[in-house]
């Protein structure tokens, strides 16, 4: 229970204490926050209605009255016919030119890339057609004033001829009445028929639209409102009614709460077999404990102790007390702190642990923060709706002309009045959050914490499962420690070798010259002292007064004074490799001799 297998099941409890405060929390402020929104929307919608009937009332009684007396409309929409007949005969009349003249008009409209002219007369639209007629009676008007002038030149030369009797004489005196051709000066007038008009640019619109609305009088009184409704999808995938907007919101939340409860339930149930993880795990524990001598082998043991104990009464090198390098690597079962080879799997678990630590924080940090808001919101957001309107309009259409009663029948039907006051509020809207209590904070907060304690317990509980597995495996256990003695043996004969690319390695680190920004900090900085000081190139223990410096030039490797000791005075880095091994097989001719 102290080892993963316990942390995976206290972690499924803080994850649904985690769901069970500060997330469920979330979820009803959320829910507030929703049925809020959605009663709100209702409300606009409902004092939306009722300033829409109330404007448009007025509009709705003035189609009522002008549906009662469309009889009395039609009357007077029949004189307005009768009144617009003379003006679309007069548009619509063909006389003023003849047949000759349209023709020919024709023919210079087709040269010069205008519209087809009366051949093809229902093609054009009024204005078109309207200007085509005045040209065709204005070039008319032009031709019968040129024939008139020379029936005119005609006749007088006829009476002169007859008045004077004298011949050559008449001739010679009536010859101005011979000048017809004066009268082709008239058609200078039909280059201004052409290009200056007198009609109106807007005539055939304005005429057409007047055609039409009084054709359109001869029709009933009557409206035919077409409704076509577009469904879309809302929002949240729905496709709800304004009206029931709150209740499927609320709806939906509900589904997915649900969801997640069954999530949760899931959750439980994987829990309740946890057990089967801890006996898989302690098996699996018990077969590699038989099967791998050096598997979880680094516990200095009672046993353990009384070997060197043996070992030192018959005179014999002996391993305790243990070097810096070598505790590193050893646990003591019976040490009341972590130590250093269990540190890092210590550390690793915390990080692991962090993900929900985290979570915890980041959702209660969350849930103060959406309360505080909502709790403002629901201080500060109270709105008093009023809604008074009062309509009184009254129209005078004086005159007694058929325009006149045509309005006094219809604007005038815009004499109303109306009063109307709505008061409403939106204080059922407001939303209602929930804080937290520090009791709630506390319930969420112990399977988390627990589950730290379990990171930090976790070194004792490894020891003692190795107790456990000695108790049930005694013979086991003691050639486990024997194993691990003479291996430590051969460790610390061949200490200096196999220590010593190391060593130099840190030494050489230390001679590198160092960042001017690290002196800097170093003199002006005591706190950070300890940090900046060199350490043992053996163990990496900080200097320290007693600590010995070689005295080797360009070597000045430093060492705490049992690591010096241990090196039997001699530094690694600046002797030599066969002197270093020759000191060492003849400082150690009993590291052969295992223990049994």
């Amino acid at each position: 229970m102290l080892g993963k297998e316990g942390r995976l099941f206290v972690l499924g409890y803080a994850l649904a204490a985690i769901y069970e405060g500060p997330v469920a929390n979330l979820r009803h402020n959320l829910n507030e926050v929703v049925a809020s929104l959605g009663c709100t929307v209702e409300l606009q919608i409902n004092n939306t209605r009722a300033a829409w009937r109330v404007s448009t009332a007025p509009l709705r009684t003035v189609f009522k009255d002008l549906l009662g007396s469309k009889e009395t409309l039609r009357a007077e929409t029949q004189n307005i016919s009768n009144f617009f007949e003379d003006l679309d005969a007069q548009v619509n009349s063909d006389t003023g030119y003849t047949p000759e003249d349209a023709t020919g008009l024709e023919e210079t409209a087709r040269s010069g890339g205008t519209h087809r002219a009366v051949a093809s007369r229902h093609r054009l639209s009024t204005q078109k057609m309207y200007e085509l007629k005045t040209k065709l009676r204005c070039s008319n008007i032009v031709n019968r004033a040129i024939l008139s002038c020379r029936r005119w030149f005609d006749k007088r030369h006829e009476q002169c001829m007859q008045r004077i009797s004298i011949p050559l004489l008449n001739h010679l005196l009536c010859l101005p009445m011979k000048f017809k051709f004066f009268c082709g000066i008239a058609k200078v007038m039909e280059v201004w028929c052409h290009s200056r008009i007198p009609v109106e640019g807007n005539f055939g619109q304005t005429y057409d639209s007047v055609n039409q609305s009084v054709h359109g009088l001869y029709g009933e009184f009557s409206a035919t409102i077409d409704l076509k409704e577009e469904k879309q999808a809302g929002l949240l995938g729905l496709n709800p009614g304004w009206e029931h907007v709150s209740t499927e919101v609320r709806d939906y939340v509900r589904g997915q709460e649900a969801k997640l409860e069954r999530a949760l339930e899931l959750l439980h149930v994987l829990l309740s077999f946890t057990f089967l993880l801890i006996l898989h795990a302690s098996f699996s524990y018990m077969d590699r404990y038989n099967g791998d001598i050096r598997f979880d082998n680094i516990y200095i043991s009672t046993y353990f102790c009384q070997i060197d104990e043996r070992r030192r009464k018959l005179g014999r090198r002996t391993l305790l007390p243990l070097r810096k390098a070598e505790k590193k690597t050893v646990i003591f079962p019976y040490g009341p702190t972590i130590q250093a080879s269990e540190m890092r799997n210590v550390v690793r678990e915390l990080m692991g642990t962090l993900p929900v630590l985290l979570l915890l924080l980041v959702l209660c940090g969350l849930d103060w923060a959406l309360y505080s808001t909502f709790d403002t919101i629901r201080h500060h957001s109270f709105l008093q709706y009023s809604f008074h309107s009062s309509h009184r309009l009254e129209v005078k259409v004086g005159g007694d002309s058929m325009l006149a009663r045509l309005l006094r029948k219809t604007v005038g039907a815009l004499n109303t009045s109306s009063e109307t006051m709505v008061e409403s509020n939106n204080m059922p809207c407001l939303p209602q959050p929930v804080c937290l209590n520090a009791r709630a904070y506390l319930r969420t907060g112990l399977p988390v914490g627990l589950l730290v304690c379990l990171c930090l317990l976790q070194a004792f509980g490894y020891r003692l499962r190795r107790v456990i597995a000695a108790f049930y495996f005694p013979k086991r256990e003691k050639k486990r420690v024997l194993f691990l003695y003479n291996e430590l043996l051969r460790k610390r004969a061949a200490f200096t070798k196999l220590r010593r690319a190391a060593i130099i390695r840190q030494a050489r680190q230390q001679r590198a010259p160092r960042h001017h920004l690290t002196d800097i900090l170093h003199h002006r900085c005591p706190l950070l002292r300890p940090w900046l000081r060199r350490r043992c190139v053996v163990c990496q223990a900080p200097e320290t007064p007693e600590s010995y410096v070689c005295l080797t030039p360009d070597c000045e490797a430093v060492y705490c004074r049992s690591c010096w000791d241990d090196m039997r005075q001699r530094c690694p880095v600046c002797t030599p490799r066969e002197e270093l091994s020759s000191s060492a097989c003849s400082d150690s001719n009993d590291d052969a001799t295992y223990a049994e």
